[in-house]
């Protein structure tokens, strides 16, 4: 939901007063999403064991990487952006390189989400109605009407996604709930030795970091919870362990009911969305517990997308200089939605690809940032600093940069690749 759903959230909050529970779960929402599916396919080398561990790591470094951003936003006014804290701290350089890595994740997942999303809108034309239209097609539609919300402003994508998100939960109970009986420890502790597996594991590190991406919250949040620091690491906390819970539950089920031999033809497939789901209900799904599953599907990345493509929008927007009347909503609309649509419409199975190339991204602002942005801004007379000193910025940062340049050595392809 991110900074879309946040701007109907930030007026209710100024009148009822910012709660935990509400920031945990603005948090939650902002970090679970359509991204989730890629998590399976890009696991499914180094299997569940691997799985677990570089969940819980990727969740301890990206909570800190959440503590760090707000470290260095509460030294600065209500209401500083990403934009103002990297040019009080990194200079002119490091606000422009901020500036293309929010630019550059926000395109490449409206483009993935669209993807995603074609796949989905596909899929289940084809196994409900009998119906089937072409991926290209189906993405058109899927911006087409998606990006028609985003064109009519923040109150329509905070009660469409506000909506979504309530539904989304009760779909992620009933297809987990089914799922969870028919859970094959055999599959999930399948004997594999650490030399098949570990190889894989590399790959999966980026894709960790972009499911828990909250930080772009957490300027809005913190003005939301009136720069109260105690409740906003409770909520930062509390947000991030609900997002590692879902995972897990998410990777139990699936994994616990696909094998791993099952998996490379899912990939040679494309491993988009639609493909994921159609091995689900291959395994003899019962009829609810399919139809909660596509559900989930279409919730997922469709709040997903209107979170995203919000952000994206109102960068556009700014950047650019239009006007908010219905003509320079409408240029607006055109730059952000035209490039990813047609690159959707080109290459309809990019959205494992795209999730990856966000990585590069979203780990520099992200991670890399915060943290260079919280030390170098340090003093005595702080309210709030993340505690554990310089070992743990050592660790959050070289974990930003591992990432970095894991993704990249990715993109050349010279990391082992399964299936």
């Amino acid at each position: 939901m991110s900074e879309a759903v946040l701007t109907g959230v930030e007026a209710r909050g100024q009148k009822r007063g910012a709660s935990v529970l509400g920031g945990a779960l603005i948090v939650a929402g902002t970090s679970i999403g359509a991204g989730m599916f890629s998590l399976p396919v890009i696991a499914s080398g180094a299997w569940f064991g691997w799985s677990l561990v570089l969940l819980l790591i990727g969740w301890y470094c990206m909570y800190s990487a959440g503590l760090y951003l707000l470290e260095a936003n509460l030294r600065h006014r209500e209401g500083a952006s990403f934009d103002t804290m990297a040019q009080a701290t990194l200079g002119n350089a490091g606000r422009l390189v901020n500036g293309l890595a929010v630019g550059f994740v926000c395109y490449i997942l409206t483009y993935a989400y669209i993807s995603g999303g074609s796949s989905i809108i596909a899929h289940t034309l084809q196994s409900v109605a009998g119906i089937s239209i072409g991926s290209e097609l189906a993405g058109t539609l899927f911006a087409l009407v998606l990006g028609s919300i985003v064109v009519f402003g923040p109150m329509a994508v905070d009660k469409a996604t506000t909506v979504m998100l309530g539904a989304m939960v009760i779909a992620f109970l009933g297809f987990s709930g089914g799922l969870m009986g028919s859970v094959s420890t055999d599959n999930l502790f399948n004997g594999l030795p650490l030399s098949e597996t570990s190889p894989f594991a590399l790959s999966m590190i980026s894709f960790i970091a972009v499911s828990y991406g909250f930080q772009t919250c957490v300027p809005s949040l913190t003005s939301y919870m009136k720069r109260d620091s105690k409740s906003l690491k409770s909520a930062i906390l509390i947000g991030s362990v609900l997002t590692l819970v879902f995972y897990l539950v998410w990777q139990l089920v699936i994994l616990g009911n696909l094998s791993r031999d099952q998996f490379p033809a899912i990939i040679a497939s494309g491993g988009n969305i639609g493909d994921l789901v159609l091995a689900l209900e291959q395994t003899g799904l019962n009829m609810s517990t399919s139809k909660m599953l596509q559900l989930f599907s279409h919730l997922a990345v469709s709040t997903s997308f209107l979170g995203v493509s919000m952000g994206l929008f109102d960068y556009i927007a700014d950047f650019f200089g239009f006007s908010n009347d219905l003509p320079g909503r409408l240029k607006t609309a055109a730059v952000t939605f035209i490039p990813p649509t047609v690159l959707g419409v080109m290459l309809p199975n990019g959205f494992i690809a795209a999730i990856g190339f966000a990585g590069i991204g979203a780990v520099t602002f992200s991670v890399l940032s915060p943290v260079l942005m919280a030390v170098k801004g340090r003093s005595e007379r702080d309210e709030f600093q993340v505690s554990g000193g310089k070992p743990r910025i050592a660790l959050v940062f070289g974990f930003g940069l591992t990432v970095l340049v894991l993704e990249v050595v990715n993109m050349m392809g010279m990391l082992p690749t399964f299936g």
